[in-house]
């Protein structure tokens, strides 16, 4: 496999549990490797994670005995940024997330939602060519979710950056995606490939949003008043 996205483009991996998703997530990240055939980004082959491309899990995983603001500065750490360059580079992280006030409290005082912008934020301070995304609202209320999709969907504009993102949410993709990849299972594979013109703002209530739901609906063979000349 060799990606061919143009920078910046936000991709969903979209399907039900078990075709595959996460695992393919994961093997373009070179957390698994490849049974046949290979990755390559930007002609290089993937044989192992990279800090240029990070991934952001459903779990957060932030440092407990660390401050939002250190957690937001590890990664810098390891790349050798000076103190004092990681200590801005982190708050200007945080204020792009909304939590530049929160930087000297600890995660336990934040709520879930809050948690996963301090990972947004860590992932995006190392300034990564690719992130990559794996469910990453999946344990969030509704109301959070919905805000953290429109927030990422601005931040991926604003900052550019290719994005490769897991759900099995149909409006999560469309909310979020330039282009939905469908995956079916038994065995795992793609299905179709739905590009979504929706503009960079996105309206879950338009019309336009409507019909994008629907054609995935379609794809899906799930139950639909519309057909498919519809689309055409």
């Amino acid at each position: 496999m060799q990606t061919k996205e143009p920078k910046g483009e936000f991709v969903c991996l979209l399907g039900p549990s078990g075709c595959g998703k996460t695992t393919l997530l994961h093997t373009v990240a070179g957390f698994v490797k490849a049974s046949s055939g290979q990755v390559s980004i930007h002609g290089e082959k993937v044989e192992k994670p990279d800090i240029r491309r990070m991934m952001i899990f459903q779990n957060y995983g932030l440092l407990p005995w660390r401050s939002v603001q250190k957690n937001v500065e590890l990664g810098l750490e390891s790349k050798k940024v000076p103190k004092a360059q990681r200590k801005e580079i982190a708050a200007h992280y945080l204020d792009l997330v909304g939590l530049g006030h929160c930087k000297e409290k600890h995660p336990y005082q934040l709520s879930g939602g809050m948690q996963q912008r301090v990972a947004i934020a860590r992932a995006l301070a190392v300034e990564p060519e690719v992130l990559f995304m794996d469910e990453p609202f999946g344990a969030l209320d509704a109301i959070t979710r919905m805000r953290l999709q429109d927030d990422v969907r601005r931040l991926s504009v604003e900052e550019k950056k290719t994005i490769l993102f897991v759900t099995h949410d149909i409006e999560e993709a469309i909310i979020l995606a330039d282009r939905v990849v469908v995956m079916e299972p038994d065995p795992g594979r793609i299905k179709s490939i739905v590009k979504i013109q929706l503009g960079h703002e996105r309206d879950r209530t338009s019309d336009e949003f409507i019909l994008a739901r629907d054609k995935i609906f379609e794809i899906f063979n799930m139950k639909t008043d519309r057909t498919v000349e519809d689309y055409i």
